[in-house]
C-alpha cells in the first residue's frame, strides 16, 4: 500500500474498539480533514486525496471505520448504528489531540459526517458529502419505504434478512464483487425523470437493485464498463475483504430503521460550512437527490464533476482533490 501513497498504518484506541487509520501532512495544520468511506470500502479508497492534500500542506487523516479493514467488527449488529459510528470518529479526534475537524464522506461514509454536527457541533468545523446528500429525516421507517418502491430483493432490503445470505454470496465471490462494483457506468442514452429521494436511495425503480444476485451471476469478461482500478489496487480490496468479510459494513444498513427511530427528537440542521458534491453519472445517488439540501443546511456550496458515476473520488480523482484543496483553502485559510 505505501508504494501506492498510502501513509503508515496507526491504531487508535476509541469507543470500546481499536481503530486503524493512516495520516498525511503537517500536523500543525488545522482544521484537518477527516476522509470517511463508504460500502465497500476502505480507508484506501481515499489514498488519490490523501497525497494530494498533504502535499498541499493539509492535515488529513483517514480511518478504516468500523467493520472494516484493520479496524474492529464487534459481533452485536447495534454496535453499527449512527451513535456509535459518529461517537467512534470522535474518539478519533480525541486520540489525536485535535480540537475540530472537517469531516469528508462518500456513499455511507457521507451519511456519518452529515450527523456530525447534528450530534458533535462543537467538534465539527465543516462538512463536505461526495454523492451522500443530506436528507430530512424520512417520513416513515425507510425500510418499509424501500420495500414499497422497490421490492423484497433491492440490496438494502435483503440486507436486513438475519440469515444474513447476502453477506456469504459477497465473501463467497469477493473478486467478482470488486470487478463488479468498480468500474465507470457505460453512457446514458436516455434521461429517465428522478424519483424523489428517500432516506438518501434516489435510485430509480428501473435499476436493478438485486445487488447480491446480480454478484452471483457477473461475468467480468461480458462486462463492457472501464475498471477504475488497477490490479494492484483492486489486490488491495480482494485481499482485505477475503480476510474481513462483508458482514462489518452491511451491519451499517442492518441499523436503518434504529437510527431512524432514534433521530425522532434530532435537528437535522447543518449549521457549519458545507460542500456537497455530486456525481453526474451515479444512479443510486444522482445529483437530483441533493436538491432541496439548503433548506437544512445555511451554508451549502454544491460542485457537480461530470463524467463520473458512483465511485468519484477514485473515478476522478484529481478534480475531486482539486475541490477539496480549494474549497478548504477558501473557507479556512
Amino acid at each position: 500500500m505505501s508504494a501506492m501513497n498510502m501513509p503508515p498504518l496507526q491504531f487508535a484506541t476509541t469507543n470500546g474498539i481499536r481503530m486503524g487509520y493512516y495520516e498525511a501532512g503537517p500536523a500543525t495544520d488545522q482544521p484537518p480533514m477527516i476522509l470517511c468511506h463508504g460500502w465497500p470500502e476502505l480507508a484506501f479508497s481515499w489514498r488519490h486525496q490523501i497525497k494530494a492534500l498533504a502535499d498541499a500542506g493539509i492535515r488529513v487523516i483517514a480511518p478504516d471505520q468500523r467493520g472494516y479493514g484493520a479496524t474492529d467488527r464487534p459481533e452485536p449488529v447495534e454496535a453499527y448504528d449512527l451513535e456509535h459510528l459518529t461517537a467512534d470518529l470522535v474518539g478519533l479526534l480525541d486520540h489525536l489531540r485535535i480540537d475540530k475537524a472537517i469531516f469528508v464522506g462518500h456513499d455511507w461514509g457521507g451519511f456519518v459526517v452529515w450527523q456530525m454536527p447534528l450530534r458533535y457541533p462543537q467538534r465539527v468545523a465543516g462538512v463536505v458529502g461526495i454523492n451522500t446528500p443530506h436528507l430530512p429525516r424520512a417520513p416513515a421507517d425507510p425500510i418499509a419505504i424501500m420495500r414499497k418502491r422497490f421490492g423484497d430483493m433491492m440490496y438494502i432490503v435483503q440486507f436486513q434478512n438475519p440469515a444474513r445470505e447476502p453477506d456469504r454470496i459477497f465473501a463467497a465471490r469477493v473478486e467478482q464483487t470488486f470487478d463488479a462494483f468498480m468500474r465507470k457506468p457505460l453512457p446514458r442514452t436516455d434521461a429517465p425523470p428522478p424519483e424523489p429521494p428517500v432516506a438518501g436511495i434516489a435510485a430509480s425503480s428501473s435499476l436493478n437493485l438485486a445487488f447480491p444476485q446480480m454478484i452471483a451471476a457477473y461475468d467480468a469478461a461480458k462486462d463492457a464498463r472501464q475498471r477504475i482500478l488497477s490490479d494492484e489496487e483492486k489486490r488491495v480490496f480482494v485481499e482485505t475483504f477475503t480476510r474481513t468479510g462483508f458482514t462489518g459494513g452491511i451491519n451499517w444498513y442492518r441499523n436503518m430503521t434504529r437510527n431512524w427511530q432514534r433521530a425522532e427528537n434530532l435537528d437535522h440542521t447543518v449549521r457549519v460550512p458545507s460542500l456537497m458534491i455530486m456525481a453526474e453519472n451515479d444512479a443510486v445517488l444522482p445529483p437530483s437527490a441533493a436538491d432541496g439540501m439548503e433548506k437544512l443546511i445555511p451554508d451549502l456550496e454544491k460542485y457537480l464533476v461530470r463524467d463520473s458515476g458512483h465511485w468519484t473520488q477514485q473515478e476522478q480523482p484529481e478534480e475531486v482533490s482539486a475541490k477539496l484543496i480549494e474549497w478548504r483553502r477558501r473557507r479556512f485559510g
